[in-house]
């Protein structure tokens, strides 16, 4: 099989498309092709508006053909561009399999906290090899938390055990949906094929920026529920984990809180994965003694601009005119700032609105959700700013009790009904009350309520937020568009805490295995569910651990 790389091309084709420029580039006839995927898609717009689709595809070609050269250059004039691509021969990655053991011998199976990327990922690489798992999530199951959550939005009355924060599929279920990672590890393509296997679209496998949706994420978690049972898993929801037994430096057992009542599960082997704003829980583990330390996180708000205003410049010319060609974009922006402090936009939603995110009753939390079309008008991103230990206190719970300052503020600020503190971005550079919207209509539901966020959010955030539009504004000429909207507050883009482990398992404590973005070990969908899969596999270890000396 070959991989050509670097097939540049002004629109995008379907697969007879490309058949037709693969037989070009190699000077064989179409049918002699006869195999063809797509290793990788993205988008290049530096040179607008001279933007290019730019392929990666592996391909094999009937009758034995050799490739004369390995960088070959043609004038394809079907697609009105010159095509230089760089051919060689594929070598396929090592492929991951998930360790298998003989355990089920052993009465105490592993225990699931957290149904979020970790613990989903976590449980299904062991229930697929026969190890079946107690899952528990203090949440409802998606289409109950969807509508819960959809009541919230509309008329500003919280469940502080299910919401955006907590339930089936974690924090992710409602935002974009991105599978980006700075990480490098062979479990991603296992992970995207198994999205993809329960109902995630089957271009994540090679969109340089992939994204499920909201919408698309909420099918794949249910479905992988259902597969969860049919394995044998025992799967509770609104089972919430209250405390901790240990003896001798071991997890003996769970306390549980049902709801309609409190119960002990025996368990040696806990996979802790509870999202980063389980508060409750990490006041608990503090108590019983595993070890947390504080780590820097951010805070800051949500920015918001029109996609098509947005599209206009990062593509170049009319958005309206490409809207078919090109999908809606985002955009990546960061500075040090001479302060030392780091401002960065994160979590960009394409199309979407600003959510309200609280968990907590008397507090104000946003982030950004998308579908999968990415269709909506607005466009909205995560603007943060660094904090440390520094900034709020050196004991594991300072950072906590920080974030949870900052939202009460948000919600006094709001009026104390869940609205948001807003402010367009030309009252924010001049220190002035927004008294009135502008052109752009904030997606903020249950709804916003203008003002001066120079009162609301510590000084050092604010200046660091002036100084960073400024900047950014020369990159992107839209960004300080003074009708655009700035919602607060962002506060949960992180774990304030980590759980500490040693070969994935906490510190001075046989038996629980933290992991996720609450332990403080992942930054997203992606990380989150490769660092379950670790734990997981750290779990099988310790079992046949046990066998060997039995």
């Amino acid at each position: 099989m070959l991989k050509i790389a670097d097939i540049r091309l002004t629109e995008r084709c379907d697969e007879a498309g490309l058949r037709r420029v693969v037989a070009d580039i190699l000077g064989v006839c179409e049918s002699a092709v006869t195999e063809l995927c797509i290793q990788k898609l993205s988008i290049d717009a530096r040179r607008r508006p001279d933007i290019r689709f730019v392929y990666t595809l592996l391909v094999s070609v009937d009758g034995g053909q050799t490739i004369l050269s390995d960088r070959v250059e043609k004038s394809l004039a079907r697609k009105k561009a010159k095509v230089i691509a760089n051919i060689s021969e594929y070598n396929p990655p090592e492929q991951y399999f998930f360790p298998s053991s003989n355990i089920l011998k052993y009465e105490n199976l592993p225990v699931i906290i957290g149904t979020g990327p970790a613990g989903l990922f976590a449980a299904l690489c062991l229930a697929e090899v026969g190890i079946k798992c107690v899952i528990l999530e203090r949440g409802k199951a998606v289409d109950e938390r969807v509508e819960m959550v959809n009541h919230f939005w509309q008329r500003g009355v919280l469940d502080e055990e299910s919401n955006v924060q907590f339930g089936e599929g974690g924090a992710g279920t409602f935002s974009d949906g991105k599978l980006t990672t700075g990480i490098n590890d062979k479990r991603i393509r296992f992970v995207l094929e198994k999205l993809v296997e329960y109902g995630a679209p089957k271009d994540i496998l090679y969109l340089a920026k992939p994204h499920i949706g909201t919408d698309k994420l909420r099918e794949v978690v249910r479905a992988i529920r259902f597969r969860l049972i049919e394995l044998g898993c025992d799967v509770r929801f609104r089972h919430k984990l209250t405390n901790i037994e240990i003896y001798n430096g071991q997890l003996s057992s769970l306390v549980v809180n049902s709801g309609s009542g409190i119960y002990s599960i025996k368990a040696s082997k806990l996979i802790l994965a509870p999202g980063n704003s389980s508060r409750d829980t990490f006041e608990m583990l503090y108590r019983a003694g595993v070890k947390l330390v504080a780590k820097p996180f951010s805070v800051g708000v949500r920015i918001e601009h029109l996609q098509n205003a947005m599209d206009t410049v990062q593509y170049g010319y009319d958005a309206s005119e490409s809207a078919a060609e090109y999908p809606a974009c985002d955009y990546k922006l960061a500075v040090h700032l001479d302060s030392g402090r780091s401002v960065y936009t994160f979590c960009v939603c394409p199309g979407g609105q600003v959510v309200a995110a609280a968990s907590e009753h008397g507090g104000v939390v946003t982030n950004g959700m998308s579908l999968y079309a990415r269709d909506g008008e607005n466009i909205n991103g995560a603007l943060l700013v660094s904090v440390t230990p520094d900034d709020f206190g050196k004991s594991p719970l300072d950072g906590i009790a920080f974030q949870r300052s900052l939202e009460q503020a948000a919600f006094e600020a709001g009026g104390e009904n869940y609205h948001a503190p807003a402010q367009l971005v030309s009252d924010f550079l001049e220190k002035r009350a927004t008294t009135a919207p502008g052109k752009i209509t904030p997606t903020y539901l249950p709804g916003v309520k203008y003002c001066n966020l120079w009162n609301v959010l510590p000084a050092f955030v604010c200046d660091a937020l002036f100084e960073a539009i400024a900047q950014f504004s020369k990159r992107i000429s839209c960004f300080s568009a003074p009708d655009a909207v700035i919602t607060a507050v962002e506060t949960r883009s992180s774990s304030p805490i980590r759980i500490e482990r040693e070969n994935y398992e906490t510190v001075g404590l046989r038996g629980i295995f933290p992991c996720g973005e609450g332990a403080g070990y992942a930054g997203g969908i992606m990380s989150a569910a490769v660092d379950g899969i670790r734990c997981a596999e750290a779990v099988v270890e310790r079992y046949q651990s046990l066998e060997k000396t039995e």
